[in-house]
Formats: C-alpha cells, structure tokens, sequence
C-alpha cells in the first residue's frame, strides 16, 4: 500500500508561491492518480487539484485555476503543487491522496491520505 508524506507548507505572503510536494512509497505509485483537497478552519475538505497516474490529465477547482498547478514525477514518486498568486483564502491544511479508479474531484474515491501540511497566506 501507498503512504504518502506532504511537505512544503509554511507562512507566505499574499500574492506570493508556494511549491507543495507529496512524496510517496510503494513500487505501485505510477499506477494512481493523485490529487490534492485542502481543509481550512470551520470548512469541509475541498477538492484543489487532480493528475492522473500518466500525468497527462489534470483537473482543477475553479478557485484555483490558472494558479496552481499539479504534476508529477513517477520517477521519483512525487507530486507537487506549485502555488503562485496565493491569496488569504489560500490557507489551509493541504492533503495528497491517492485512488486507483482514476482522476476525480471526489474525496470519496480517494482512499490512502497525507497527514497534511499547513499552509498559511498573510495579507
């Protein structure tokens, strides 16, 4: 089985980038798409971002399209989430997930998670 550990969170001002990465374990990790959700204090787990096992699809929350970006390297069992023109409303606990049905916004589908990693915009 898949675990997954994020790392790359911390303080950033508004308007600035932040990269996310999602290192994982397991020969088995080329074969899952991967995605990110974020949790922010009082809100459920919101969908970010998702790629697929290949790499070649990915899908994005409206709220963060044309700032984030997700990818992969199977090579190295990572996906990352480059963040730029980050906003307060940016903050939040941000997981990495992986299923083996293949690229989706929902959570329930995703079934190994992160311990996630806090990621905290400034204004």
């Amino acid at each position: 089985q898949v675990q997954l550990v994020e790392s790359g969170g911390g303080l950033v001002q508004a308007g600035g980038s932040l990269r996310l990465s999602c290192a994982a374990s397991g020969r088995t990790f080329s074969t899952y798409a991967v995605a990110w959700f974020r949790r922010s204090p009082g809100n459920g787990r919101d969908f970010v971002a998702a790629v697929s096992s290949s790499g070649g699809r990915t899908v994005y929350a409206d709220s963060v399209k044309g700032r984030f970006t997700i990818s992969r390297e199977n090579a190295k069992n990572t996906v990352y989430l480059q963040m730029n023109s980050v906003n307060v409303e940016d903050t939040a606990v941000y997981y990495c997930a992986t299923n083996t049905v293949g690229i989706s916004r929902s959570d329930s589908l995703y079934d190994t998670w992160g311990q996630g990693t806090q990621v905290t915009v400034s204004s």
